[in-house]
């Protein structure tokens, strides 16, 4: 039995550490012997697995996921899903009463979020309109008020700015456009699936530290419109944007939705800001890259203003 590593996956690798190639050969070898070494996640078909650091050089200690065998893939299949840096898990406190947001405050916030993504959509629709075409129409306040009684969380005022411009993706091939990974936006049902998905999985595990997931975390970004095991989350307590994947690190990524798409802002208008992936074009899209398809690498056109 072959082990699959996608062109994405392969790219991934080299911006972690030159030794991280050679060490997923190495657990690629050891999944062919063995394809359920790795833990299962709660999810069919999906597990992770550890790649000890120090076992390897120019290598930090990686979490991997894969997925093998139906339903996600056929009878024997294995394939690689995923490859991050594994960071210790945070003890986060006890939750305490969380002080009512400030209406000025939060006016403020999602007037930034909407001047943020304005620029975005204008960039788009001058630069990258297939990008642009993608996008599905915003949603209105009935919808994400049943979005919040769905889950029981009050949506914050800049989330709730962003979806009222853009509820989501449409579910086409290149549809993400977010950095760094190329995320999908997440329209409002694949939200409240993810939610559900996530809270019950928090249920299961029967403890409160390390969390899988808090009930203030709100996805709104995936890997793509139909891959749910990695996104970004809105922490509608602390505001922070952060990362999930199937294992339990969590990792903050910005301290606000603002910063977030101010920054994408930034680096699509001034790309010399953007380090590491860099915009480019695409058949007529956004794509963050390089990519690691060797094919869409050859027509992959960086954007330098």
């Amino acid at each position: 039995m072959a082990v699959e590593v996608p062109a994405d996956i392969q790219a991934r690798c080299k911006g972690l550490g030159k030794g991280v190639g050679y060490a997923l050969k190495v657990l690629c070898a050891q999944l062919e012997d063995d394809p359920l070494l790795g833990s299962p996640t709660g999810d069919r078909s999906l597990y992770i697995a550890q790649i000890d650091g120090e076992t390897f050089e120019d290598c930090p200690a990686l979490t991997v996921h894969y997925a093998y065998g139906p339903p996600l893939l056929e009878e024997g299949q294995l394939q690689i899903r995923g490859i991050e840096e594994t960071h210790p898990a945070a003890v986060e406190p006890k939750e305490e009463a969380v002080a009512a947001p400030d209406p000025h405050q939060e006016e403020i916030e999602a007037r930034q979020v909407t001047d943020a993504w304005r620029r975005i959509e204008a960039w788009l629709c001058e630069h990258a309109s297939a990008s642009c075409d993608l996008l599905k129409p915003g949603a209105s306040e009935g919808e994400i008020a049943a979005l919040e009684e769905a889950i029981g969380v009050r949506v914050p005022a800049s989330l709730k700015a962003l979806w009222q411009l853009r509820a989501g993706h449409l579910d086409e091939p290149g549809a993400g456009f977010l950095p760094e990974y190329n995320w999908a936006l997440m329209d409002l049902d694949a939200v409240a699936l993810v939610y559900r998905e996530r809270m019950e999985l928090q249920r299961d595990w029967g403890s409160d530290e390390p969390f899988l997931w808090k009930p203030s975390w709100i996805p709104f970004c995936a890997w793509s419109t139909h891959d749910f095991t990695s996104g970004l989350y809105l922490d509608a307590e602390s505001g922070e944007v952060c990362r999930w994947s199937e294992s339990i690190d969590r990792r903050t990524e910005f301290e606000s939705l603002t910063a977030f798409l101010e920054g994408m802002a930034d680096a699509l208008e001034v790309p010399s800001l953007a380090t590491w992936p860099k915009p480019g074009l695409l058949n007529g899209g956004l794509v963050w890259g390089p990519p690691g398809d060797a094919n869409e690498e050859a027509l992959w056109r960086p954007w330098n203003g």
